[in-house]
């Protein structure tokens, strides 16, 4: 998800690299293309981990033009465990950025963004105690659609993202209330650039707000059929949560080579009840456990992350 914690900086403290292309005088493109590759130690998404609290690999490429228009594609290794049978999750965007004259230093963006995940979906998701039965037959792909609004002032930016599809695939099919459509992601960011050492302090507050909720009794089988999956140990049936993170970045060389970024962050997110290890956003969804207990993680849990990139 590209606004990760790595991203996130990266696109904070540097510039893209400008492509030019030679003619019998040099000029400059109104295209710009740039790429990203990166490794951060814990892969956090709007205050959640997506690889179990384990490392990721992660990189991508952007172009933009000089009418405000971007787009680009991005990936990162992700947990079967939060997705199964799904281990990579690929990012594409695009969208326009522009500025406001009346407002000097006053900027927005619009765009859509799509998160996608080969080869898993619901149909995958499986009970520790069942490992081979499928807890929800008429589930779709875990595929999620956004169209975000931005906007922009000095060190300070805010986003609105609206899901144009269901929240990762959360309907009735798969054990909600309800399409889980409209959902809505709004976050304010700060990238301060402190007057020591190159540093940048990092700021982020979001606020997740998902249209819907789990159905407790939620039946796959039909009337008279076994219990269905959709609870929390806790009781907690709704996912909505507010997630932080406060950091710095540093963009430095490594000899003659440019463009090469590092951060230090705290990162986490509100509602245990619902994404801790005895909640239903924290419980392994891939069938692994010791066939009484599901595995399950705080998967919002505060923690510190490294990150480590370069943008060429």
């Amino acid at each position: 998800m590209r606004q990760s914690i790595l991203l996130t900086a990266v696109l904070s403290a540097l510039s893209f690299a400008q492509v030019s292309y030679a003619a019998e005088e040099e000029a400059k493109s109104d295209w710009t293309a740039t790429g990203n590759i990166g490794f951060v130690s814990d892969y956090y998404f709007r205050g959640i981990s997506q690889t179990w609290h384990r490392p990721a690999m992660q990189g991508g490429m952007d172009i933009t033009h000089s009418s405000g228009f971007y787009g680009g594609i991005w990936g990162s290794n992700v947990t079967p465990n939060t997705y199964p049978d799904a281990n990579v999750e690929i990012d594409v965007y695009g969208g326009y950025n522009g500025s406001i004259p009346a407002v000097e230093g006053l900027g927005w963006t619009v765009g859509l963004y799509s998160y996608l995940y080969p080869g898993g979906s619901w149909k995958k998701y499986r009970l520790s105690t069942e490992p081979n039965v499928v807890q929800t037959p008429g589930g779709g792909r875990w595929d999620t659609t956004e169209v975000n609004f931005g906007l922009s002032y000095s060190y300070f930016s805010a986003k609105l993202s609206y899901t144009l599809t269901d929240w990762f695939g959360a309907d009735r099919d798969t054990g909600w209330d309800g399409s889980t459509k409209g959902s809505t992601y709004i976050e304010f960011n700060m990238a301060y650039p402190l007057p020591w050492w190159d540093l940048t302090l990092i700021g982020h507050v979001g606020q997740l707000n998902v249209n819907g909720s789990l159905d407790v009794a939620f039946d796959p089988d039909g009337p008279g059929g076994a219990s269905g999956p959709s609870a929390s140990f806790t009781g907690a049936s709704s996912p909505d949560y507010t997630d932080y993170k406060i950091g710095l970045s540093k963009a430095f060389k490594i000899g003659a080579t440019e463009g090469w970024n590092a951060g230090l962050y705290y990162v986490g997110a509100s509602n245990r009840e619902y994404w801790g290890e005895n909640g239903y956003g924290g419980t392994s969804f891939n069938g692994k456990g010791d066939g009484g207990r599901a595995q399950s993680k705080d998967l919002n849990e505060g923690r510190l992350v490294f990150t480590l990139g370069r943008t060429f």
